[in-house]
């Protein structure tokens, strides 16, 4: 079998789609991905085929910002944030997409649910696909925000229009847990639940040394890299008056300035989160889905910091289930970071929920399984 994944061209959309890939290539399927050129630095390691198409997300950004006039970035409302994943990408991406696609003849097409040009490619080429939650569901507003966009470019093209209970496609491939999801949000899709994971390096891309234990409590910080707020420095300056081991993803950020004392935090720029993960006890972070699903896979609590909605709605659902404390914006001093830190190292019902949580999700279907039953249905 044939499969071709596609994602928006950023690491928080592509990375959960990995296990999945890495599963149908070991039951001896070919995968390919569709998305921009930028993202070869990740896929190539992975030794996947790529199909560049579209733009890359800063020139997409521009392109929506000079469309709707707003700053999608600072004003991330549905209406923007849906001319960005169902406007511009499938304007941008469309036709370059479906000419790759032709020539690769897929037998399954997989696209994550913020992408709107793997289930026009399937459309048009009439192969069967699925739709790849990599989030709790989305809020309506948002659905019916992306499908009325991507509506008439779908018609134009003589396709299905997407109703308002997008994504579509024949199975949702689903990587939220039971405890988190949005009761009665999901669309009327064949629903195949996939345990989600921490990412794992490439076979061979191990990164870095595992960071040496000292006995104390371990706290990894893990801030997105496109928002920086609170700042990664006062954070870090905070949590160093408790008694504990800091870890720091810092991407592309100087940190020289950061003002700590030497050898007080362990800064990486990137190791997989698998690696990340080991010994810690607490994780601090923005509310994505990588750093959510995979910190809960592993049993470990965390002080969410959210920077947008889709964030907050994960830090909410992860408060409600015990595993965690949100920090709504206009609450997220680096004080108020640490001061939660210190809770949740304090009071062991944290722990005790992120673990409920951990065993939820090790209970939930592997890779190899959905790759079986999605091979099994194709064929």
């Amino acid at each position: 079998m044939r499969v071709l994944m596609f994602n928006n061209p950023l690491n928080g959309h592509f990375l959960p789609l990995l296990p999945l890939a890495r599963a149908l290539r070991g039951q001896g399927h070919t995968v390919a991905f569709v998305t921009a050129a930028s993202m070869a630095g990740s896929i190539e390691p992975e030794g996947f085929v790529h199909i560049p198409a579209g733009p890359t997300v800063e020139a997409a950004i521009a392109e929506v910002n000079r469309r709707t006039g707003s700053d999608v970035m600072a004003k991330p409302s549905p209406a923007v944030v849906a001319e960005f994943f169902a406007g511009v990408r499938v304007d941008l991406a469309a036709d370059e997409a479906l000419a790759g696609a032709r020539a690769w003849e897929p037998d399954l097409v997989v696209s994550e649910h913020c992408d709107f040009v793997g289930p026009l490619v399937a459309d048009v080429l009439k192969v069967p696909s699925a739709v790849m939650a990599i989030d709790p569901a989305l809020e309506p507003e948002a659905l019916v925000a992306m499908a009325r966009v991507a509506r008439p470019r779908y018609l134009e093209r003589g396709l299905e229009a997407p109703g308002d209970a997008a994504p579509f496609g024949r199975w949702l491939v689903d990587l939220c847990p039971p405890s988190l999801q949005r009761g009665g949000a999901l669309p009327a899709l064949e629903r195949l639940p996939l345990r989600p994971e921490p990412h794992q390096g490439a076979e061979g891309h191990s990164g870095a040394d595992p960071v040496a234990a000292t006995g104390r409590p371990r706290v990894l910080v893990s801030f997105s890299t496109v928002l920086a707020s609170p700042a990664l420095g006062p954070v870090l300056r905070s949590l160093s008056a408790l008694d504990v081991d800091l870890v720091a993803t810092t991407g592309s950020r100087p940190t020289d300035g950061f003002g700590l004392e030497p050898g007080r935090a362990d800064l990486v720029s990137f190791r997989p989160a698998a690696q990340l993960l080991d010994g810690v006890s607490v994780v601090v972070h923005h509310g994505g889905s990588g750093n959510t699903f995979g910190a809960a896979a592993r049993g470990v609590p965390a002080v969410v910091v959210p920077g947008m909605a889709g964030q907050q709605r994960q830090a909410d659902r992860l408060q409600a289930a015990g595993a965690g404390i949100a920090l709504p914006v206009g609450k997220q001093s680096p004080e108020s970071v640490a001061a939660a830190v210190a809770r949740v190292l304090a009071e062991p019902s944290y722990t005790e929920a992120a673990h409920r949580l951990r065993d939820e999700i090790a209970a939930m279907p592997s890779a190899s399984e959905v790759a079986e039953r999605l091979a099994a249905a194709v064929s």
